[in-house]
């Protein structure tokens, strides 16, 4: 029978925490290393529906990507959102251990799951860590250029669909075959990858001012297109990155599920049905 302790080895060799951002919050959230673990479920969000899953399926460990408690609390009452999920865990025996900044920087980690997905291969890093090994996002190439158009159906299809879809900024004749990704978040990282002059960079939660600057800022000569992802969609290959990592080092002892929840918050879009409205008359 294979412990917690194990597994939390296991992952920490995968996703070292010294890796982690000094503001993260990464490791073991609730469980005892001494107790059995026979089935894990690998999840982006520890959230309700994440551990209703597990207790379904009859898993003693959730490995999510998202810490649960990434702010600092003073408690953890059972009449609150999180501290619900707390008591249930523990009530019903079923460890959390969080992976996040530290899968980001990892090699293999979250955005070479990513760049998997997208049918890239991977050159280098995106932002290195200061000794040069590997680092936040990964730059890539596709074994032929294609249309911006066509590489963002590409990258529609690879990834699990969601309410808002994949959008991109750019000419979409443009075309790409150098791309930088970044699993999360990305809109920090707009200079990297104009600096590393790749064609395009997919990334989520790209904010409508910095997109904009930064296609402004092409007067200074081309930069990438922008394609932009759901963030649950652009983190969920990395599940079936984590499960294989532990499958094989319990040679298929442990059986490790990949969540097949949902947990992208956005459940409803719409569009306007005049080509202008201003809501000015």
């Amino acid at each position: 029978m294979t412990d917690l302790a194990e597994l939390i080895a296991v992952l920490e060799r995968a996703y070292p925490p010294a890796l982690a951002e000094s503001w993260d919050a990464v490791g073991l959230v609730c469980g005892d290393p001494a107790e059995p673990v026979r089935r894990v479920l690998v999840c982006v969000d520890p959230v309700a529906e994440t551990v209703a899953e597990a207790l379904d399926r009859g898993a003693q460990l959730i490995v999510a990507h998202h810490p649960l408690l990434l702010r600092g609390v003073h408690g953890v009452p059972a009449n609150t959102a999180k501290g619900s999920l707390v008591h249930r865990l523990i009530r019903n025996g079923i460890a959390l251990l969080c992976a996040h900044t530290n899968a980001d920087s990892a090699s293999p980690g979250v955005s070479d799951a990513l760049a998997a997905a997208l049918g890239l291969r991977v050159l280098r890093p995106l932002r290195p860590n200061p000794d040069g090994s590997t680092g936040i996002g990964r730059i890539g190439e596709l074994a032929e250029p294609e249309p911006l158009s066509v590489f963002t159906q590409r990258v529609a299809d690879a990834l699990p669909a969601t309410v808002p879809g994949v959008r991109a900024a750019g000419d979409p004749d443009r075309l790409i075959r150098t791309v930088a990704v970044s699993g999360g978040a990305g809109d920090g990282y707009l200079l990297d990858a104009t600096g590393a002059g790749v064609d395009a960079f997919v990334t989520a939660d790209l904010r409508h001012h910095p997109a904009g600057e930064h296609l402004a800022s092409r007067a200074g000569g081309a930069v990438p297109a922008l394609v932009d992802v759901a963030h649950w969609a652009s983190e969920w290959p990395w599940c079936e990155q984590a499960a294989d990592i532990l499958r094989t080092a319990t040679n298929g002892t442990v059986e490790v599920l990949v969540s097949t929840c949902r947990t992208d918050p956005w459940t409803v879009t719409a569009t306007a049905r005049s080509p202008l409205n201003t809501g000015r008359s």
